[in-house]
């Protein structure tokens, strides 16, 4: 029988396969090949990656296009009636200027410090975040940027200061955004108006009035160099502590302006032998008077717009505006030296008050003495620190950090309820008044009393003066506004009004002499008499009982009115308001209610324009940093008031809209 032999195993496979062609089958084909894979991984990782920045960094970020219509934060800008500035408010020094207004050494001064291809790239220097990056792996400490200029406007305004990686990418895809919403020179124009530069100054046009007390197109090729090097860090290199590291700095972006062409070899010589030319801090220039006045604005304007950005955009410290006061700085002067002179005679002979304020004494005092920004009231007079006294002679300091001699012959009035001389009372640290008389300075003193003033024109209502106190830099506290006081004898004329209009007249006879009246059978019967005890004048004239200020016959005239009618009549002109009603008790009649100044003043307006409704005011009107007026005191239209010329008719009148409130 044959052996069957088993045949041998396979050394093969074989693999069926349908034969296709198309899209995935090339697909399939490739994915085979490693190097296609891996450009596959790569891919997607790119993909997630952008998906990832996409969802947690560059979905919410701010909206670039915005910049377009931005508006930086304003100074408040205060003026008097006849236009003169007096005033402005500001949380940050800033004025802004279009492009076309910045020198072009200027802005070549920037480009050379911070960004010189600024004109080339997309809004990234590419080569410099590689250098960046690699300077931040070699080493530890505080990352470092390659921020351009377009970074450098994205992270100001449209990020926070934060030091972080996530930060910089946001910084770099706003960057990208901004360069296309916005052109070169708009970057370049919110740049330089928005930059700190240090001094509270924020932009190069403020910038360049703090540091050289200069506007931008008169400043030197030297002092354009030094603003430049201020972006990176304002405080490194300060004239005041850090001189020649600045001078160094400036002088290094001379050498880049040299290199990229921007100047010439010998501009760049000239430049570099100059000194910083920095001036002191100094505060602005504006006219020393109204400090009450001013403060009242302040609170007018922050009651009507706001106080800053989050108000709305025409307040106080960031709105721009521009305020036509009715302040009149020649009268302002006149009511101020008036009062002084009036407080002056009333305390004179009562001996010194003390000290204006106490500081420390020692050194700094020269800081202590300028931010305390003392000031004494009259020009001649001022603010010194007692630095030190001895037997015959004490040393004062002033605020620019000179000092003096105060003799004590200069200080010999007494010390007020004490037995001692002023001069043996001061001791180091006390602010005093004094007036320099020869080589020497001689004591003065602000009174311990004072008062209020107003001036106003009784046909319009607007406040043209205001005065609250001696000096509103010793204390703030505005007399003729805030202070409520018994208006006294002054009030007498709203009783005689009140009597006209109930019928009396000026030839209406009445009985000066005692006068009682029965108030209730708990407080019985009183009587008003004369403080001397004398008897009175007898019957007379409601006139003469005015002209004499009779206070028995202010009385009588009230009763005979009624107080009712009379306390109706306080509150209609607003001497009594809201809060301080007066009661139609007789002794309101005298004056014992309270008021303030500038209720009074407005009640004697009144008066004057026959009894018509007058409203104090002290700002004309504002308008917004665009010139379009925002609130006006007289809103009242004016057909034909601005006429080019005269048409021969009668003369334009705006319609009267106050109300009657005297009759008499």
């Amino acid at each position: 029988m044959d052996e069957v032999v088993p045949s041998e195993k396979a050394s093969f496979k074989l693999r069926l396969r349908r034969e296709t062609s198309g899209f995935l089958a090339n697909l399939k084909q490739s994915w085979e090949k490693r190097w296609f894979r891996w450009a596959s991984y790569a891919l997607g990782a790119m993909l997630l990656l952008w998906f990832l920045v996409w969802v947690f960094v560059a979905r919410n970020l701010p909206n670039a296009a915005t910049l377009a219509n931005y508006q930086p934060p304003l100074p408040t800008n205060i003026r008097a009636v006849d236009g003169t500035p007096i005033h402005s408010y500001a949380r940050e020094r800033r004025v802004q200027l279009s492009f076309p207004e910045y020198p072009k050494i200027m802005v070549r001064a920037y480009l050379a410090a911070e960004d010189r291809t600024f004109f080339e790239h997309g809004g990234l220097d590419y080569s410099g975040i590689l250098a960046a990056v690699f300077t931040n792996l070699t080493r530890s400490g505080r990352p470092v940027g390659a921020s351009t200029i377009t970074q450098q406007v994205a992270k100001n305004l449209l990020l926070t200061n934060e030091v972080s990686y996530v930060r910089k990418l946001k910084e770099a895809i706003l960057a990208r955004r901004i360069e296309q919403a916005l052109t070169k020179q708009q970057i370049l124009e919110l740049y330089l108006n928005q930059i700190f530069l240090g001094r509270n100054s924020y932009g190069v046009q403020a910038a360049a009035r703090a540091y050289f007390g200069k506007d931008v197109a008169d400043l030197a090729l030297h002092e354009v160099a030094y603003l430049a090097i201020l972006p990176k860090a304002p405080s490194t290199y300060t004239p005041e502590r850090h001189a020649e590291r600045a001078l160094n700095r400036r002088n290094w972006v001379l050498g880049e302006m040299l290199k990229n062409g921007f100047i010439g070899q010998a501009e760049h010589q000239a430049a570099v032998a100059m000194p910083l030319g920095t001036i002191g801090r100094s505060a602005a220039p504006f006219n020393d008077i109204g400090g009450y006045f001013v403060e009242e604005v302040r609170r007018d304007l922050i009651a009507r717009f706001g106080e800053n950005q989050k108000d709305g955009p025409y307040s106080l410290y960031s709105g721009g505006l521009w305020v036509r006061t009715s302040l009149d700085p020649r009268l302002q002067t006149f009511a101020e030296q008036a009062l002084r002179d009036g407080l002056v005679r009333f305390d004179r002979g009562r001996g010194w008050s003390g000290p204006v304020k106490t500081l420390k004494a020692g050194p700094g005092w020269e800081r202590r003495m300028s931010e305390a920004n003392i000031r004494v009231g009259y020009p001649d007079w001022k603010a010194a620190m007692v630095l030190g006294k001895g037997q015959t002679a004490a040393q004062i300091g002033f605020s620019d950090g000179s000092t003096g001699i105060l003799p004590s012959w200069g200080a010999t009035m007494p010390r007020r309820k004490t037995g001692q001389t002023a001069f043996a009372a001061m001791k180091p640290g006390d602010v005093i008044a004094v007036k320099q008389e020869g080589g020497a300075y001689v004591l003065r003193n602000v009174p311990e009393i004072s008062g209020g003033m107003v001036v106003q024109d009784p046909h319009t209502g607007r406040v043209m003066a205001m005065q609250g106190g001696f000096d509103s830099r010793i204390a703030t506290y505005n007399r003729a506004t805030q202070a409520e006081r018994q208006p006294g004898s002054s009030f007498k004329p709203f009783v005689y009004a009140s009597a006209l209009d109930q019928g009396m007249t000026p030839a209406s006879i009445i009985v000066d002499g005692s006068f009682c009246v029965y108030q209730s059978a708990k407080l019985g019967r009183k009587c008003f008499k004369n403080f001397g005890g004398g008897a009175g004048a007898g019957p007379q004239t409601m006139r003469w009982g005015l002209e004499q200020s009779r206070n028995l016959m202010t009385v009588r005239a009230a009763s005979q009115t009624g107080m009712d009618n009379v306390v109706k009549l306080a509150s209609n002109v607003g001497i009594s308001k809201p809060g301080r009603d007066y009661l139609p008790v007789l002794a309101v009649s005298l004056g014992a209610g309270e008021t303030t100044v500038m209720d009074m003043v407005n009640a004697y307006s009144i008066l004057a324009s026959n009894g018509r409704e007058r409203r104090p005011t002290i700002v004309d009107f504002v308008q917004d940093r665009n010139g379009k007026v925002r609130y006006r005191a007289d809103m009242r239209p004016c057909e034909g008031c601005n006429a080019a010329d005269y048409n021969g008719g009668p003369m334009p009148r705006p319609p009267v809209r106050t109300k009657q409130l005297m009759n008499g």
